[in-house]
């Protein structure tokens, strides 16, 4: 595996330029666009997706907490509360109540109605670090976070998924 981002990003880069591709399953569906992939897809297959793709072996928690500030700044407030609010309700199902990540991570609430962009940003990176698994369930659900994510690597990561469900018209 490479050392650096650089180094990184120019064999996803090179590995795209080869034609390295992955091929569908006959019984998959062709998708539009991203959105439509959202819409049409299942929760499993969205999972199973971004649990190959988001991991911090592949993308770095350094690499991905600014992609992660970024994304959930841009989305609507009712999706970043309902990103809080599953995160929440995933994190206490392993016993990290909301209080305690709120001490633990700095966050100015445990309230989803109530956290900033950058509270959500902190406890998605936290999911993405420690609990991945967790980060690729609330994904599921709420993949319209995945098209905001705008850091070339990121956006390698977006391009091999596109690549895998997105028909040609």
């Amino acid at each position: 595996m490479p050392n650096t981002s650089d180094e990184y990003k120019r064999q996803v880069m090179k590995d795209l330029e080869g034609g390295n591709k992955e091929t569908l399953p006959d019984e998959s569906e062709n998708f539009e666009d991203f959105d439509n992939f959202a819409q049409r897809s299942s929760r499993e297959e969205r999972r199973n997706l971004f649990s190959d793709f988001f991991q911090p072996d592949r993308i770095s928690s350094a690499q991905m907490e600014p992609e992660l500030q970024q994304a959930i700044a841009k989305i609507q407030p009712n999706q970043r509360d309902d990103v809080a609010r599953e995160l929440f309700s995933q994190l206490k199902k392993r016993g990290l109540g909301n209080r305690e990540l709120e001490k633990q991570l700095g966050l100015s609430s445990h309230d989803p109605n109530r956290m900033k962009s950058d509270d959500v940003a902190k406890l998605a990176g936290f999911a993405y670090h420690s609990h991945p698994d967790i980060f690729h369930e609330v994904l599921a659900d709420q993949p319209a976070l995945v098209k905001f994510l705008s850091n070339p690597l990121v956006g390698a990561v977006v391009g091999a998924i596109a690549s895998k469900w997105i028909g040609h018209k």
